[in-house]
């Protein structure tokens, strides 16, 4: 029953995070443009990564289909490993802690989903606390 809680309370704090991240990039488009930008990643990637980040909350949350979650799972994955990875290539590592706070949640969120949701998925392991 406590990984029910553990999953839920994960779950939450990366959504919010991703929501966080999503309104970041539309109330400060520029100031998200030139940062990307610094990375040396083109600017379009601007309005596809809110829409990408938009569009993973809503397939983990809804969970009409568990391998479009698992898949937005996988995708957020590599998302906070390249986030991460470019702040700390830009020499600026204070950048990566979002990122690195979000993959622990992301992890958590992914092992224990089969206890928090009625469809499990075959590659989330079922856990014995």
């Amino acid at each position: 029953m406590s990984e029910f809680y553990v999953y839920w309370a994960a779950t939450a704090l990366l959504i919010l995070l991703y929501l966080a991240s999503a309104v970041t990039y539309v109330v400060k488009t520029e100031w998200v443009r030139q940062t990307i930008l610094g990375f040396g990643y083109p600017s379009y990637l601007v309005h596809l990564l809110t829409f990408v980040k938009l569009a993973a909350v809503a397939a983990i949350l809804s969970r009409f289909n568990v391998a479009i979650s698992d898949l937005a799972y996988a995708g957020m994955l590599f998302h906070l490993l390249l986030s991460g990875l470019a702040h700390i290539g830009v020499r600026k590592p204070v950048g990566a802690l979002p990122a690195i706070v979000g993959l622990a949640l992301l992890v958590t969120s992914f092992v224990t989903q089969n206890a928090g949701r009625e469809i499990p998925s075959p590659y989330a392991f079922a856990m014995a606390l």
